[in-house]
């Protein structure tokens, strides 16, 4: 989708106050994005930064080498699987990696998602070894954030929830507040979106005429993915949830999925 480059700073932004403030750090294959908060409250955001600043930081040099009260990192996934937790074990971790097609420059982590479902998902070495200079405690799925804001704020029956970044989109859907589907697509077009969206309502034993999407990501509120869905659905709207407090020059949905991410502090 659009290669924005959105940036924000609040006034009140200082790299002196870092120890006051969490750092969240959103990675992609070729890229990432930053936030950070401080007490509740959005101070800064950036997006779409070239994965070598990550790595080798030159213009964010003093930001991610400051030292922070917190610091979390969303990891990629570019295959996974939900294990329930009651049955999950360290040693049954080798034979889950089976079904990832694992490859030599491939990581295969293990993380809790929710009190119900263990994640194992495969991503880069190379994203992994950037992470590590942060600390690899601090990692985690990087839609752990937006899945536990959905399930905290009730989500409906006949409801699916969606996150665009960029070519790829997510969907959730819940039951009496458990997550009852997660998957991410890839699509070109956006008639490919609606395929897949549809897909997963069937699957669910949902019609699309009584189902309501709610998006959150890369699209605005006159989108036309949001009219195409429109079409197809009893309701299609961006996600207004806020994790944080935003100002006024950032809206709620493009920013849920990082923002998200200071759900999973320690």
């Amino acid at each position: 989708m659009n290669e924005h480059n959105y940036t924000y700073h609040d006034d009140s932004f200082s790299l002196d106050k870092t120890e006051d403030y969490i750092l969240l750090i959103q990675v992609e294959d070729k890229s990432f994005s930053y936030a950070i908060s401080n007490n509740g409250t959005l101070i800064a955001w950036a997006e779409n930064y070239p994965f070598d600043e990550l790595s080798d930081p030159q213009e964010l040099l003093d930001l991610l080498s400051a030292k922070y009260r917190q610091i979390i990192i969303g990891l990629p996934a570019h295959s996974f699987t939900l294990v329930p937790a009651e049955i999950f074990s360290g040693e049954r971790l080798p034979n889950l990696a089976r079904f990832l097609d694992v490859k030599p420059d491939s990581k295969v982590l293990a993380q809790l998602l929710d009190q119900e479902n263990v994640i194992v998902y495969k991503t880069s070495e190379v994203i992994v070894n950037a992470a590590e200079e942060f600390g690899i405690r601090n990692t985690v799925f990087t839609s752990k954030g937006w899945l536990t804001a959905i399930a905290q704020n009730n989500p409906g029956n006949n409801d699916l929830y969606l996150n665009i970044e960029k070519d790829k989109v997510e969907i959730s859907y819940f039951a009496g507040n458990k997550l009852r589907f997660y998957n991410s697509f890839e699509f070109k077009e956006i008639d490919e979106l609606v395929y897949f969206t549809v897909l997963v309502t069937k699957e669910l034993n949902l019609e699309p005429k009584n189902t309501g999407l709610y998006l959150s990501g890369d699209l605005e509120a006159d989108d036309k993915i949001l009219n195409r869905l429109a079409d197809f659905f009893g309701k299609a709207e961006v996600n207004n949830l806020q994790v944080l407090q935003l100002p006024a020059e950032v809206v709620a949905h493009r920013v849920l999925s990082i923002a998200a991410l200071s759900l999973c502090a320690l």
